[in-house]
């Protein structure tokens, strides 16, 4: 069983300072790297901006719209709502999804970030995914970090497969000890034993996204960089591709509550 995850920071779908609208180029993108799971950032999920424009069709959402048949299973986390929109975190999966829950970890009303937690049935395997976007102060980090790890220590059973992917700003890797060393993670760039810088994607000199997993073999990782990504967002898209489940295999239990 192989299983191939991507984070993504899509900007909004929007690029550059007149702030063009690349949502069809992003689009584009996921379907093209041909990905199992997407955790996306920055997902505006309403404008009403674009829809009086006529730049975006109303019937459907942004989430929707980047999804289509590719990735039949999504969910969506709200955290920052103005008045003509919204934006938050999402995900896409291949894998039907049973379950998820957002939460809300902003850490000052100048910034909202979310947590979002869902558990999706990959191949018979209950697998936890969760994608976060935190905040660009130190202290901001430090607060939702611990707010994850309570969350994963919290909820995700040990033996349990495990996936944290998202945008942690972590431009000085402050936190990869702490939520390697509590959690039992490792984050997918040690595969290759090199940094992958995702920021900005024009020449990435930062690596702001990170994908940790718990319970399945790290083969590879890699971050998609060049012109075509560069034009589609700020950030460029980090890949890991993994192998078996470690260990022991824990079968999912019959949800009560269902995702789209």
């Amino acid at each position: 069983m192989k299983l191939r995850v991507v984070t993504y920071n899509i900007h909004k779908g929007v690029t550059g300072i007149a702030r063009r609208p690349r949502i069809q180029n992003v689009r584009a993108g996921l379907h093209a790297m041909d990905a199992d799971i997407v955790f996306l950032q920055e997902v505006q999920d309403r404008n009403d901006r674009l829809v009086a424009a006529a730049l975006f069709d109303p019937e459907h959402t942004q989430l929707n719209y980047l999804a289509t048949d590719a990735y039949p299973h999504s969910v969506y986390g709200r955290n920052a709502v103005y008045d003509y929109g919204h934006h938050g975190n999402a995900i896409l999966s291949r894998h039907p999804i049973l379950m998820s829950e957002n939460l809300d970890i902003s850490d000052h009303r100048f910034e909202q970030r979310g947590l979002l937690h869902a558990v999706a049935d990959v191949h018979g395997v209950e697998t936890h995914l969760i994608c976060v976007h935190f905040g660009l102060f130190a202290r901001s980090r430090a607060r939702q970090a611990e707010a994850l790890v309570e969350r994963v220590q919290n909820v995700v059973p040990a033996g349990v497969p495990l996936v944290i992917a998202g945008d942690f700003n972590d431009w000085n890797h402050r936190l990869d000890a702490q939520i390697c060393n509590t959690l039992g993670a490792v984050e997918a760039s040690h595969a290759r034993g090199a940094r992958l810088h995702t920021f900005p994607s024009h020449m990435p000199w930062w690596q702001l996204d990170r994908i940790y997993v718990r319970g399945y073999e790290i083969e590879r990782a890699h971050a998609l960089t060049g012109r075509d990504w560069a034009q589609r967002s700020d950030h460029v898209p980090l890949v890991a591709e993994l192998g078996h489940p470690l260990g022991e295999m824990v079968e999912r239990d019959a949800p009560a509550d269902k995702a789209a």
